[in-house]
């Protein structure tokens, strides 16, 4: 595919008005659903809802994609339409969750990186012949007070970048998905801090692998404060007088000691 197409698919997926809606729970996690409202957790149960949210009227006039699991992209309606073929004639772009999820990351407690890159080739072949147009690929970024470490920042971009080269060759958008997570008691600046870091090695990194950024997607999170960070923010160690907002956050950015640079004045 070339890189015309390519480009036209990622832009049909950022049309204005449109969003993308992601129906990529695994088994594990829809059972969690399904239980706390009292439905069994069968396979014609999951292929039941998924063409449910998939044939709901009108949802191609707000849903320009929809992000699906690996059983979810075999599956067809009852009356035997494979889904994706469903939703190309609706106009909505099937995409297939590729990653295999986060493991630890040896050597830096804290920090974990996001495997799948091992057979991802002929995956995403076999998902090219099922009708899949982009592909997503989450990667988790960790705030504490030592995390994350500039090994874990650039582990992810590394298999962020060779799984959206891989993509490309076969024809499908990637979306890269470098979440900083929303969890622990960092203020805004310190996530401001950590999603700069992060997305300067992401599009090095892209650059660095042939990543053509014109047939790329983007899924960025949000620059906030921790969901429980309550108190007022620390007071700065800067012994420089007066102690400015963007030198408080690189005093206590993991990302200024990751780097052992000097706080930002």
């Amino acid at each position: 595919m070339s890189i015309e197409d390519l480009e036209s698919i990622a832009l049909a997926m950022v049309a204005p008005g449109k969003g993308i809606i992601a129906i990529d729970e695994s088994t594990n996690t829809i059972k969690k659903r399904f239980e706390a409202v009292g439905i069994e957790n069968t396979e014609e149960n999951r292929r039941a809802y998924r063409e449910l949210l998939l044939t709901t009227p009108g949802l191609n006039e707000h849903i320009s994609g929809a992000i699906l699991y690996d059983e979810t992209i075999r599956q067809s309606t009852k009356d035997g339409v494979p889904f994706t073929q469903l939703m190309k004639k609706a106009g909505i772009i099937p995409g297939i969750k590729v990653d295999k999820g986060p493991v630890p990351l040896a050597g830096f407690p804290g920090d974990v990186v996001t495997e799948g890159l091992d057979g991802l080739r002929e995956r995403l072949q076999e998902y090219a012949r099922l009708g899949a147009q982009f592909a997503k690929w989450r990667a988790v970024i960790n705030i504490s007070e030592d995390n994350p470490s500039s090994t874990a920042i650039e582990a992810n971009c590394h298999v962020l970048a060779r799984y959206a080269a891989l993509c490309q060759e076969a024809g499908i958008v990637p979306m890269v998905e470098p979440e900083v997570i929303m969890d622990g008691d960092h203020s805004i600046e310190v996530s401001y801090e950590v999603h700069e870091a992060v997305l300067r090695s992401l599009f090095n990194t892209l650059y660095e692998q042939n990543v053509m950024l014109e047939g790329t997607i983007l899924k960025v999170s949000m620059v906030i404060r921790s969901m429980s960070r309550k108190s007022p923010r620390r007071p700065c160690a800067c012994s420089r007088p007066p102690c400015r907002p963007r030198c408080r956050a690189s005093c206590f950015s993991p990302v200024a000691r990751m780097t052992n640079s000097p706080p930002r004045t």
